[in-house]
């Protein structure tokens, strides 16, 4: 009986978070909460040869982010008013597995991004008004965070084909670049350009050394469909990397703003996969996803600037295997998005008695696709 084949590879959560500001009112908006060390959950199967070998794996993804949240009402009038922020981002990661036996193996994660960010209010908006309202746009290219990881089947593959679980542990680096600059316009003197760090969006690390959780399920219901599930969590003890905002600089009720935080990230899946009987090594999967930022760590503090919040998606998925070579592309298409209610949004609702929770922008969809080799 054909055994049907669980192939998962778990992409960055993403999620678009922005926050800007107009005179009194706070509202946020941004981009990218989750960033490139996020993607590499296992591709191994579980049935897999107990001689050793290698798995190198190639992957890219790209979302635009722009339709603004306040917890889950979407700000509409952002379009209209054409004062959306506008994140285009395209990731590309590199990963090599190493199979030490059918039970054990081990991974590094090498991810490099390239974004564009185009906004109003980061060139020439000064305590609460625009100095000018022209749209300009930042950049940063680069390498991100290099995560290392192990892996372990928790029960014996030979006696267990039709279910699974794999529990992973990992390290994440702080080698991606978390205080990345371009200009500002309309910011300086006379209305000159500045350079400055760029939105915490589109820094290419966040600057903390963290540590991730994995857990990989899988289980056959029959010979060609199965559940699968995903479970990843970082955990960055760090509470800021030291990198300026300059949030400050655009009203002085974002003075607990000034300073980058390092934030946790999670993200779950789970769905059913389906192996065609008719054309050999393709499968299909659907199912849910959910990915976001805390409003507190585990562990460590949570002030300073973050963008909390999370995003549900429904993911279709194709997989198509010939021989040592596997295709894959998903696309998660966005339907809750919710952006919730940060530790500097409480604190400056006890400020100023008034309830304060900034917006930001989404993505409707992400565009996941790769390739992965054996051998």
């Amino acid at each position: 009986m054909k055994k049907l084949s669980f192939l998962t590879t778990a992409f960055t959560c993403i999620i678009c978070i922005v926050t800007t500001l107009f005179t009194e009112k706070i509202n946020a908006q941004g981009c990218v909460a989750i960033k490139g060390n996020a993607t590499s959950c296992m591709a191994i199967h579980a049935d897999s040869t107990n001689a050793s070998g290698w798995q190198f794996a190639s992957s890219g993804r790209y979302f635009r982010s722009f339709r603004h949240f306040s917890g889950t009402e979407e700000n509409k009038d952002r379009l209209v008013q054409k004062t959306e922020v506008i994140n285009y981002t395209s990731v590309f990661n590199l990963s090599l597995t190493r199979i030490l036996n059918n039970r054990w193996s081990v991974m590094i994660d090498i991810p490099v991004s390239n974004n564009v960010r185009s906004s109003l209010y980061e060139h020439g908006l000064v305590n609460g008004a625009y100095v000018k309202k022209e749209r300009h746009s930042t950049s940063s290219f680069g390498l991100g965070d290099i995560r290392f990881a192990a892996y372990r089947w928790l029960l014996d593959p030979v006696k267990n084909t039709k279910g699974n679980v794999q529990l992973g542990l990992g390290i994440k680096l702080a080698t991606g670049d978390y205080n990345y600059k371009d200009y500002w316009y309309n910011v300086g003197p006379n209305g000159a350009k500045e350079l400055r760090t760029v939105d915490q969006s589109i820094q290419l690390g966040d600057g903390g050394t963290g540590f991730t959780v994995e857990l990989n399920g899988f289980y056959n219901l029959m010979d060609n469909l199965g559940v699968y599930g995903n479970f990843y969590y970082l955990m960055n003890p760090r509470e800021q990397n030291g990198t300026r905002t300059y949030r400050e600089t655009i009203s002085p009720n974002l003075a607990n703003e000034a300073i980058m935080s390092v934030p946790d990230q999670y993200m779950l899946r789970a769905g059913f996969n389906y192996s065609s009987h008719y054309i050999k090594g393709l499968s299909v999967a659907a199912g849910a996803r959910l990915e976001g930022i805390p409003v507190h760590d585990l562990v460590g503090g949570s002030g300073d600037f973050r963008r909390p919040g999370y995003i549900w998606s429904v993911e279709p998925s194709v997989n198509y295997e010939y021989k040592k070579v596997t295709l894959f592309a998903s696309v998660p298409f966005a339907v809750v998005r919710n952006r919730t209610q940060s530790v500097t949004d409480k604190e400056n609702s006890i400020t100023r008695g008034v309830h304060v929770q900034g917006d930001a922008a989404f993505a409707d969809y992400t565009i996941n696709v790769g390739i992965s080799t054996r051998f």
